[in-house]
């Protein structure tokens, strides 16, 4: 639904959504009042009242916006994610109800994808020529060569394998969908099973919310392999993760806490996970895009494009 008016009534962040300065100042082209809350509001009651009569919200990844919120808070007309959309069901929107009642909302994806790609090289040649970490075999290994599985081909996937062949590395791939043009470049699609068995080093580049290595995909993974987690949080079932870890020739990294899966924290302490404990795609220039994306969804809401 457009906006009848050019301008928001009052748009409300409800919590730090990583405009950077020129994007939160060019908001005030879009809004009659603009409040930026500095901090996570701590439940739905604290999200109500920061709403309030607000006809356009923005929101990050770390608050929901549920039905209970959206009854109470009947002025809303806009809801901008500052954070990826990849699916109705993932999303901490509820966006069937907001659809149902006449509330827009526009989510965002694809501005961080370069900070990731940038982490696994990082990560693969520590480990493999062991710097400052224990060296993975006796000697140093290059990229050449190295056989390399990626799960999950969409955009970071599809970089990160396209990173991987350039510097040598035999890359396979398994997805929902085959990629063609990737096969021509020279990646090899493989079932999920196979791939897990053939493959040195397993990168995980999954939508948020999907579970695709269980005990039976772990089982097949075997041991003495390094596992990449990218995905946006965790990509494994926490107990066959779990299991899988007991070995210590096995090897997990990950950027977040979140990307472990594991609520008890004792798994991110094990010394054979890597965990960068910070969100690897927050570099300056994805708050530069993500910034961008965030204002042209505003400018579409309102018919300003």
């Amino acid at each position: 639904m457009l906006h009848s008016e050019k301008k928001f009534r009052k748009l409300t962040a409800i919590e730090p959504v990583s405009l950077i300065p020129s994007a939160e100042e060019e908001l005030k082209q879009y809004a009659e009042q603009v409040i930026l809350y500095e901090n996570i509001p701590t439940d739905d009651e604290e999200i109500v009242r920061r709403i309030g009569d607000a006809d356009g919200v923005l929101v990050s990844y770390t608050s929901q916006i549920r039905k209970t919120v959206m009854e109470r808070c009947p002025d809303i007309r806009y809801i901008g994610m500052c954070c990826s959309l990849y699916s109705e069901e993932s999303a901490n929107v509820d966006i069937a109800y907001a659809r149902e009642h006449g509330i827009q909302v526009l989510g965002i994806r694809d501005y961080g994808d370069r900070g990731v790609v940038e982490y696994v090289l990082y990560q693969l040649v520590r480990i493999l020529h062991g710097f400052d970490y224990p060296m993975w075999e006796k000697e140093p290994l290059e990229l050449t060569n190295l056989k390399a599985g990626i799960i999950g081909l969409g955009v970071s996937g599809g970089m990160i394998a396209d990173a991987l062949l350039m510097m040598g590395a035999r890359v396979s791939y398994y997805s929902r969908t085959r990629n063609p043009q990737k096969e021509q470049a020279g990646m090899e699609y493989r079932p999920l099973n196979d791939l897990l068995k053939e493959n040195q080093v397993v990168i995980t580049c999954l939508n948020k919310n999907v579970i695709l290595l269980k005990e039976e995909q772990f089982n097949c993974l075997g041991t003495k392999k390094i596992l990449m987690n990218t995905s946006i949080g965790t990509a494994s079932d926490t107990d066959a993760l779990k299991k899988w870890l007991s070995s210590p020739e096995n090897l997990y990294c990950c950027d977040t806490e979140a990307a472990i899966g594991d609520p008890s924290g004792k798994l991110i302490k094990q010394e054979n996970v890597i965990c960068m404990r910070t969100s690897v795609g927050r570099t300056k220039q994805a708050f530069e895009l993500l910034s961008k994306k965030v204002l042209d969804n505003i400018r579409l809401h309102l018919g300003r494009e």
